[in-house]
């Protein structure tokens, strides 16, 4: 219909409200308008406010623009930075390429038995892993180098402000002193950030080693991206491995396996946690901490280390106390000094490229003798805290040799060690008495008898150039005419030139050169005075040419050199016995003639009840030099003592002390050994001559021995004649027992 119930057309505004439809819903009331607050009035600032304001703003504008700045800057050094570090890591090689970084190597002395006892070069045990090596190894490492090894990404910030705040409190620089390095950080210095030595970049080894240590600001930052760049190359294991493989740890190591094998004398994967906390001390500073150096020191910084691990959880507190009440021992080898100077000897006396220079793993098989070097190193030390005055700085060298020029033995001086001068091969000093067995080997050698008579008398002569020359005798007295034996034994000065003059200077030159006697020899009448210069080392080997029958030999310490892994040595010995210089029986002669001199000479203190020994003393001018060199019928000893600086010895001459130190190195070095007879032969009148017996007493041609006359002055004029006493009997005292004895003497019968 239309409408709305009524019948009516709704109203246009029931249709509004409606929506259009029949809806009944009436019309919304429009809500209320709230009335709008009144606006604040606003406040003006005022001039101090202004003031304020506009640094403020300015403040914050300068921000602004250094955040957007800096955040941009950021991302750009951090893209740069991730690229160098990538490039960085993609550089680097396998890890078995950076283990063994030395430039040169090493070499390795054995003495005659093949026991180590001496090291040259840079050792390097060979390589091991940080999986292979001791555990405690690796603890002590890290806790004493880098707590957090384990967990930085290769640099540590914590340590580095650490380091810094650390050394600003002890009034250092901040770069200066504790560096707060990472092992990480360490290893990428020890691989001088991958640059290997150039010899024709750097001067030598030594200037490479500076540069790569250098600690400025800018290396500083190189490594800290070097180390980066092997977190992200290498695991932990690996760079640990690394480190334990090229860290210097004193007396010429590179690595722990060789510092474990040359202080321990074991393996790196075996050492205890007080061996392990040692080497890891060694780390702050190689040579100071050096057990070989001092090994007190290196134990109190081994329980440094100790403490470390304890405190880190490394070791408990039983393993802590076991490592602290058991120190790390040395091994005999690594604790003993003994030839130092033998060792400095042998590498001089090789090729360079081989010893001081080589590039390669060397082993030299050597002559010593390790309890003849001990000998010798005892008597001198014995000789001169009982007999030597408290704060002498006299000086003192010994050689022990065989007859054929094998070195057993070398005492360069009174310190004992490696590296320093050695007085028994480097010092040339004037020869003294000890050169005069040259004189009378001459002599011998053109057919002249020890019983042929000189004379001992007054002498002067006129040398072009410098004047009249008169010698003297030592004690300023002449015998007249006496044989060359009561000569040598004395040590005669005037009937030492006589003979030399006799049979010719060029002659005693000649034969003093070929058993040895390196360097200018005196041309003048002195020459048979000794007084030219020499080493004891040539003298003690022109000794050993006597002993031996009178043939030249070179001495010699280096057996043969092999390198390491090959089976056949690449060199043999450069000594031993060479050319004749003397004949065998002026050889014989000579020997039984220097035995008189240790008998009933100058040289009695040298003598060893129970052994027959013979030597030459020797004293130079203003007793500068004093010597005693001899022999048993096995070895030669030669001995010199005397200031480094030419000062006058006082009341030293080649018989008292030298003599001493000859007397006590040969008793030690002939305990416990068989006697054995000297290879000498006492003269004769007729060729066929008498000869001492292996038990000292006369015997006649035939080899049996001479009857006592019975007359005691008789008997001990033979006796004297040669050099031994007649055996024990009755004899006949009558005047023509005596007469055929001495006939029978003179005739050889």
């Amino acid at each position: 219909m239309g409408r709305n119930g009524s019948g009516k057309s709704p109203l246009v505004a029931e249709r509004r409200y409606s929506g259009g439809g029949g809806g009944s819903t009436p019309p919304r009331k429009p809500a209320p308008r709230r009335a709008k607050a009144p606006a604040k009035p606003r406040r003006r600032k005022g001039p101090i406010a202004w003031l304020l304001g506009f640094p403020l703003a300015l403040i914050r504008f300068v921000l602004r623009g250094v955040w957007a700045v800096a955040w941009r800057a950021g991302l750009v050094g951090g893209v740069v930075l991730g690229a160098w570090v990538a490039y960085y890591a993609s550089t680097l090689p396998p890890v078995g390429d950076l283990v063994d970084g030395r430039a040169r190597g090493s070499v390795t002395l054995l003495d005659r038995y093949g026991e180590t006892f001496a090291w040259r070069g840079d050792q390097f045990g060979g390589m091991v892993t940080a999986d292979e090596v001791s555990p405690y190894l690796v603890d002590a490492v890290v806790a004493t180098e880098d707590r957090r090894f384990w967990w930085h990404p290769g640099i540590d910030p914590q340590g580095v402000a650490s380091a810094i705040r650390i050394n600003l409190s002890e009034g250092r620089g901040p770069l200066s002193g504790n560096g707060g390095s990472t092992i990480t950080q360490q290893t990428a210095k020890l691989l001088c950030l991958g640059r290997p030595y150039d010899a024709e970049v750097w001067e030598d080894e030594a200037a490479y080693e500076a540069d790569c240590r250098r600690t400025t600001m800018t290396r500083k930052i190189e490594e800290a991206v070097y180390a980066l760049a092997m977190e992200l190359r290498y695991s932990k294991q690996e760079i640990l491995t690394i480190y334990l493989n090229r860290a210097y740890l004193g007396s010429g190591t590179r690595g722990f396996e060789a510092a474990a094998q040359r202080y321990f004398g074991v393996s790196a994967k075996d050492v205890t946690p007080a061996e392990a906390a040692m080497l890891a001390g060694l780390l702050k500073a190689p040579t100071t901490y050096a057990p070989t150096n001092n090994l007190q020191r290196s134990r109190d910084r081994a329980n440094v280390v100790i403490g470390l691990m304890e405190e880190q959880g490394y070791l408990d507190e039983a393993q802590a106390l076991e490592a602290r009440d058991n120190p790390a021992r040395l091994s005999a080898a690594a604790s003993s000094k003994e030839g130092g100077a033998f060792a400095d000897w042998v590498m001089e006396s090789g090729p360079e490229f081989f010893t001081q220079d080589t590039t390669e793993d060397v082993t030299i098989r050597t002559t010593l003798d390790p309890r003849i070097q001990r000998a010798a190193e005892e008597a001198l030390g014995a000789v001169f805290q009982n007999q030597v005055r408290a704060g002498s700085k006299a000086e003192a060298a010994i050689v022990v040799m065989s007859s054929d020029g094998a070195v057993r033995a070398m005492v360069g001086g009174r310190q004992a060690g490696a590296g320093l001068f050695n007085r028994a091969t480097q010092a040339q000093r004037q020869t003294g008495s000890s050169f005069k067995p040259f004189v009378y080997a001459a002599a011998l050698d053109l057919g002249m008898s020890p019983l042929d008579y000189v004379e001992d008398t007054p002498m002067c002569m006129s040398i072009a150039g410098s004047g009249r020359w008169c010698p003297d005798n030592y004690d300023h007295a002449f015998k007249g005419t006496i044989t060359l034996t009561q000569a040598l034994a004395e040590s005669r000065n005037i009937p030492a030139v006589r003979l030399s003059e006799t049979v010719g200077r060029e002659a005693v030159r000649n034969i003093a050169a070929q058993f040895g006697i390196e360097g200018d020899l005196a041309v003048g009448p002195a020459l048979a005075l000794g007084a030219s210069e020499s080493t004891l080392l040539d003298m003690t080997g022109a000794y050993a040419g006597i002993l031996n029958g009178g043939s030249a030999v070179a001495p010699y310490g280096l057996i043969d050199l092999m390198l390491q892994g090959d089976e056949a040595p690449v060199m043999g010995q450069g000594g031993g016995i060479r050319e004749r210089v003397i004949q065998e029986r002026a050889a014989r002669e000579l020997t039984w003639m220097m035995w008189r001199v240790v008998e009933e000479g100058t040289g009695q203190r040298a003598r060893i009840p129970g052994w027959q020994v013979a030597g030459k003393t020797g004293t130079t001018q203003a007793a500068r030099d004093a010597w005693f060199i001899g022999f048993s019928a096995d070895y030669v000893c030669g001995v010199w003592m005397g200031y480094d600086d030419n000062t006058p010895l006082r009341g030293v001459t080649g018989g008292g002390l030298p003599a001493d130190i000859w007397h006590e190195t040969m008793t030690r070095v002939l305990d416990g050994e068989t006697p054995q007879p000297l290879p000498m032969m006492p003269p004769s009148g007729g060729g066929t001559g008498s000869f001492v017996q292996p038990n000292g007493l006369l015997a006649d041609g035939s080899g049996e021995p001479y009857e006592p006359t019975g007359d005691p002055a008789t008997d001990a004029a033979l006796a004297a004649a040669f050099g031994a006493p007649l055996p024990p009997g009755e004899g006949d005292s009558s005047e023509g027992a005596v007469l055929d004895a001495l006939m029978g003497i003179l005739s050889g019968q």
